[in-house]
C-alpha cells in the first residue's frame, strides 16, 4: 500500500447534519479536515494555516461561499482549490462558481464516490505528481 498523502482540507458548512455528514465521507476516504461554519471563519483559518483544498457551501451566514471564493481568489492567487458543495440549482449556480474561481462543483446531496472523484481530479494541482498517487488516496 502507498503512503497516503497528508492533505490539508477545510470543510466549509454551516449546516450541523450536513457538516458531519461530509466528515464521515471524508474519512471513509481516509480523510479528515478542518471546519468553518461562515465564509469569514474560512479566511481567517487560511490565515492561519496553509490548506490544499476547500470544500465550499456557498450559502453560509455573514460571508457565503460565493464572496469568499472570490476574497481567496484575491488574496491567494496560488491557494487552494475551491470545490463548491451546493444545494443550489445548477443551472443558476455552477457557471457563477466558476466565474469566481472555484475549480470544481457538486451538488447536494454528495455521494461518497462523487466526492472522491471530485477529490481525486483536483489533486495533480496540489502537489500529487501522479494518477497513482491520487489513487492512494482510495486504498
Amino acid at each position: 500500500m502507498q503512503t497516503r498523502p497528508n492533505l490539508n482540507i477545510l470543510l466549509a458548512e454551516d449546516n450541523p447534519v450536513n457538516r458531519k455528514v461530509a466528515l464521515i465521507a471524508l474519512k471513509k476516504l481516509g480523510l479528515k479536515a478542518d471546519t468553518a461554519e461562515n465564509g469569514m471563519e474560512v479566511l481567517v483559518a487560511l490565515e492561519e494555516h496553509h490548506y490544499d483544498l476547500v470544500l465550499m457551501d456557498i450559502q453560509m451566514p455573514e460571508m457565503d461561499g460565493i464572496e469568499a471564493t472570490k476574497i481567496i481568489r484575491k488574496r491567494w492567487s496560488q491557494g487552494p482549490k475551491i470545490i463548491v458543495v451546493t444545494s443550489m440549482q445548477p443551472d443558476i449556480s455552477r457557471d457563477l462558481c466558476y466565474d469566481v474561481g472555484a475549480d470544481d462543483y457538486l451538488n447536494k446531496p454528495v455521494k461518497i464516490d462523487e466526492l472522491g472523484a471530485a477529490i481525486e481530479r483536483n489533486m495533480l494541482g496540489i502537489g500529487l505528481n501522479t494518477t497513482a498517487d491520487a489513487q492512494a488516496l482510495y486504498v
